[in-house]
């Protein structure tokens, strides 16, 4: 079969956030989601083009257009998530994200009523209602798809650097796992979920394609939800590898981290170069370390087996992509990544918060809702 690979503007970026609802006063989900997309349905009835729901109706996710800058990107989700609090807040329910819910259970949520998620569970089961989980996609244009699938290949060097930075779900249904991100490892249980397979071509990728929906495993390649992954109806490559982010600045960072590393990959291939990657097996080995580690995982850096701390990796990295930043207009926006590695990432803070609070997870809830209204700084 063939795919077909949508016109991009080279490094043009589009962002989708995932963001929860919760009961003020508790701090418990709440599935709410279609009395807020219902309220926000337009004069003729259409839904909301850029507000819509998840798997499960505690949850609404914010779709930015296409912008140019990660700065631009960021404020078309802050004045979604204004369009959203005009209808919360009179319900008394506060908004948050992070990669998992401190407490939540997953047997006390109502799945959103769409063909493809009843789907999507009966196939799952169990694991499938497990998936109480909130992240950020970031899409980046590539500009030929050619280049697609090498820069998916060599994003997975920068795996642990992204999950580290985002990691955000160290509690799940009220234990904590001594995980950064259990996300990372609770959503890797679906079908077509997980590490991408490094394909040479991108032949070899339609055949991927066409092989699972002969044999009833996908519908089209949509349903393809690797951490790393082209999106051929966009011409885009998308990060989905990270945990929810609960401030802007962390989404501004992220972002203009993943648009550097992939304008940078794309110029390089223009310029004739072949980009490094490294064995699938070290990939592995690299997003359990940063999902159980986070900021304090040693990684491995290269082909070669060379390791070191990820914070260090990372500040490595914000020196040699600062000029592309520049270019870009992001440089902003990358600084921000410095909060991360100074204030400690989300997991970080959220354990914190419990300790500091006599292991209430009703606290880290708090935490968190106050940090998506009024942010870090």
């Amino acid at each position: 079969m063939q795919i077909t690979f949508a016109e991009s503007k080279r490094s043009t970026l589009g962002v989708e956030w995932e963001v929860a609802l919760v009961e003020r006063s508790s701090g418990d989900l709440v599935s709410v989601a279609g009395e807020v997309l219902e309220t926000l349905r337009g004069p003729d009835g259409e839904p909301h083009p850029q507000i819509t729901n998840e798997l499960l109706l505690n949850t609404v996710e914010l779709v930015t257009t296409v912008h140019d800058r990660v700065a631009d990107a960021v404020k078309d989700l802050q004045g979604q998530l204004a369009e959203v609090r005009a209808i919360t807040d009179p319900l008394d329910v506060e908004l948050m994200c992070a990669g998992s819910h401190p407490f939540g259970q997953w047997f006390e949520q109502t799945v959103t009523d769409k063909e493809r998620y009843h789907k999507l569970i009966d196939r799952t089961q169990w694991w499938g209602r497990n998936m109480m989980i909130w992240g950020i996609h970031v899409h980046v244009g590539v500009d030929d798809r050619e280049k697609a699938l090498p820069i998916v290949n060599s994003l997975l060097n920068y795996y642990p650097h992204l999950q580290a930075l985002s990691a955000s779900s160290p509690f799940w249904g009220g234990v904590n796992t001594g995980y950064a991100s259990n996300r990372a490892l609770m959503f890797q249980q679906l079908p077509t979920a997980g590490l991408p397979y490094q394909f040479g071509s991108w032949a070899n990728y339609e055949e991927y394609v066409d092989d699972l929906i002969k044999t009833g495993v996908i519908s089209d390649h949509t349903e393809v939800r690797w951490d790393i992954r082209p999106s051929p109806q966009w011409g885009t490559v998308e990060m989905r590898a990270c945990d929810g982010l609960s401030s802007p600045e962390e989404i501004g960072a992220v972002a203009a981290f993943i648009q550097c590393l992939v304008d940078d990959m794309s110029g390089r291939l223009d310029a004739g170069e072949e980009l490094p990657t490294m064995q699938p097996w070290f990939v592995r080995e690299n997003k359990w370390r940063a999902a159980r580690y986070g900021m304090d995982a040693e990684i491995i850096l290269d082909s070669a087996g060379n390791e070191e701390l990820v914070t260090d990796a990372v500040r490595r990295e914000l020196d040699r992509l600062a000029p592309t930043a520049e270019r870009l207009g992001c440089a902003t926006e990358l600084d921000q990544v410095n909060l991360i590695l100074s204030g400690g990432a989300s997991y970080q803070r959220q354990l914190r918060v419990a300790e500091a609070n006599g292991g209430s997870l009703r606290a880290v809830v708090a935490s968190l809702t106050h940090e998506l209204r009024h942010g870090l700084s």
